[in-house]
């Protein structure tokens, strides 16, 4: 069953609808379809897809060559040509070695089926959800941060992670989309452009999503920290 996140989002003043990456064989569903023109970013697209349109990627139209590399698996770039841009032209490492051990740290998500679609959450698609994305402001981001850690030991795999990387490959890029885990994302300077100067990216594997759609009057969101810092915003306590 699709979990129902509209608690949480009431309770945190969410403005937008979560936005999901599905790896689905069948893109009718997810209609009204936008293609990505040939080098075009990921984000920008994303004014439409929060107006409820479906972007599609597939490995003949990808967009910009990083969508294809993280999203859909394709050597879109020679190895030596991207670790020169990236430290020569764009200076987002000290060297180019250790910009290369990075690349090839790298594993890019490996599609299921032939497309990739990011747009509106889809309950009848929710087999082949992959993650979800909270459009957040930072004070909303304490509270996903937060419930990211509510079912959460201090053993095993960290709750909440924000690696290196494109915008759109820290839509999936994690170790194991089978655990509950978080990616604060949009941290890519070409992207954020795309963004309002306070969205923030808090993007959750599907098992996370998951535990943030059981928060209840148990919870912090109840509680005297969230609605001291609610209050002070001049925001109604619930």
């Amino acid at each position: 069953m699709h979990p129902d996140p509209e608690n949480l989002m009431k309770q945190i003043d969410l403005e937008f609808q979560p936005i999901g990456l599905y790896d689905a064989p069948d893109p009718a569903p997810f209609e009204p379809l936008i293609r990505p023109g040939k080098g075009n970013c990921v984000f920008e697209y994303f004014k439409n897809i929060l107006d409820g349109q479906t972007l599609l990627l597939t490995k003949e139209q990808f967009g910009c060559p990083g969508a294809g590399n993280g999203l859909l698996g394709l050597e879109t770039f020679p190895k030596e040509d991207l670790v020169k841009f990236l430290v020569e032209q764009e200076g987002l490492k000290a060297s180019k070695k250790l910009m290369l051990e990075w690349v090839d740290s790298l594993t890019p998500y490996s599609p299921q089926h032939g497309n990739i679609l990011i747009g509106s959450l889809k309950p009848d698609q929710y087999d082949h959800l992959k993650s979800v994305t909270f459009i957040v402001n930072p004070d909303q981001l304490s509270a996903v941060m937060t419930g990211a850690q509510y079912f959460t030991g201090p053993e095993g795999i960290p709750p909440v992670i924000s690696p290196f990387g494109s915008g759109c490959s820290l839509l999936v890029r994690f170790d194991d989309l089978n655990i509950p885990q978080a990616i604060l994302g949009s941290s890519d300077m070409a992207m954020r452009k795309h963004l309002e100067a306070d969205q923030l990216f808090f993007t959750v594997t599907r098992p996370m999503f998951e535990q943030l759609c059981k928060l209840d009057e148990n919870s912090f969101l109840y509680k005297q920290f969230w609605g001291g810092l609610r209050k002070s915003r001049e925001l109604a306590v619930l």
